[in-house]
């Protein structure tokens, strides 16, 4: 593994809450081959061939079972590791089950972050807290630009709503405990991101476009798009990763500067319809057929989303390399080789090819 972010994380103990998913994965092997002591805390699992499954990856971090409402066990792990740095992705993460599931999905996403907000509070050897929500915090006006990070929260359905939320809890406890201006007394920095659709090996959520696409295509039948013409912001996983470390860096480095919130999304490019996105899925896997699914009475869910990565560019000097065609890409090629070959060796082959595009 090249050495990337100035070695900052190396040596250091660093907290993943949901690095049994899908992002949580991918960020704790990339952590972990840069020399940093990873700590897990998740829930088990969704399958058997989820990514960190088929890595192994509980051989190599500190894996723990927890849910982020239990309060006692949280503070348990934060008393025993002492970690010096949070990435904070345990959530609830879908929009359609957030409709079976509301009041779970706000006690999770919700509570949760709030939970982990107190023990960041509580242990004095841990400086950095970087809290994942999504680009559906905002309040989606389905407008034709991207939301800028100083734009209001809001959210139609409980999943959206509860990011909205998380933001606005988040935002309370850095003014009123872990403000910048009194950085000397508290000694802590805290930041939200927001990641647009994330694509990327591993990934076996229902009512997500790639995972659908490959589970058909693994049982030779027809890939049913329910929201053909929708509009996503699509990045491979390891952009927004990329940004969030990069993030780390800054704040480990100057924590009073870059506490607040910041979007990581992909180029304009990449800003595509669902049915392109399936399209180049099946010509990149080599078979598949699509059939359009839409029903005018199903849920909500947006139309279009967008996000403005300006801030990004210009205060952290991050922006993102690959194409929609690249990210597609690289994301099939996980499904096509995943049953042969080792897992971990094929995240590694992909970060490293991720890093030679000249990204971080």
């Amino acid at each position: 593994m090249k050495k990337k972010f100035n070695d900052i994380y190396k040596g250091k103990t660093v907290l993943v809450t949901g690095h049994t998913g899908f992002k949580g994965s991918w960020i704790s092997i990339w952590l972990h081959e840069m020399g940093a002591k990873v700590v897990g805390y998740s829930l088990d699992p969704y399958t058997e061939k989820d990514n960190f499954v088929l890595s192994n990856l509980s051989e190599k971090i500190i894996d723990i079972r927890g849910d982020v409402r239990d309060k006692n066990k949280l503070s348990e792990v934060f008393e025993k590791y002492e970690p010096e740095v949070v990435f904070h992705l345990a959530a609830q993460p879908l929009v359609r089950l957030s409709y079976d599931i509301p009041v779970e999905t706000y006690e999770i996403n919700v509570m949760g972050t709030i939970n982990i907000m107190e023990e960041i509070k509580k242990c004095s050897k841990t400086k950095i807290g970087i809290l994942i929500t999504t680009d559906k915090c905002y309040e989606n006006k389905e407008q034709i630009w991207g939301y800028r990070e100083n734009e209001p929260m809001g959210g139609y359905d409980p999943y959206s709503s509860s990011k909205g939320a998380c933001e606005i809890a988040i935002n309370s406890w850095r003014n009123s405990f872990f403000n910048p201006k009194d950085y000397e007394n508290h000694g802590k920095s805290i930041a939200s991101v927001r990641a647009g659709n994330v694509i990327g090996g591993g990934d076996w959520a229902k009512d997500r476009i790639i995972p659908d696409c490959i589970r058909s295509l693994e049982n030779n039948g027809i890939i049913e798009i329910r929201m053909p013409k929708a509009i996503r912001p699509w990045e491979h996983v390891l952009e927004p990763l990329s940004g969030y470390l990069l993030l780390g860096q800054k704040m480990l480095e100057s924590p009073k500067e870059y506490c607040e919130g910041w979007n990581f999304g992909p180029n304009l490019d990449a800003i595509v319809p669902v049915w392109e996105v399936a399209t180049k899925v099946t010509e990149y896997y080599g078979s598949g057929i699509l059939k359009d699914s839409s029903n005018p009475k199903s849920l909500h869910e947006a139309n279009l989303l967008l996000l403005d990565i300006t801030k990004a560019r210009v205060k952290l000097g991050w922006e993102p390399t690959l194409t929609i065609y690249d990210s597609i890409s690289l994301t099939t090629d996980w499904y096509k080789r995943y049953k042969n070959e080792d897992v971990y060796k094929l995240c590694l082959e992909q970060i490293e090819k991720f890093i030679g595009y000249g990204h971080i």
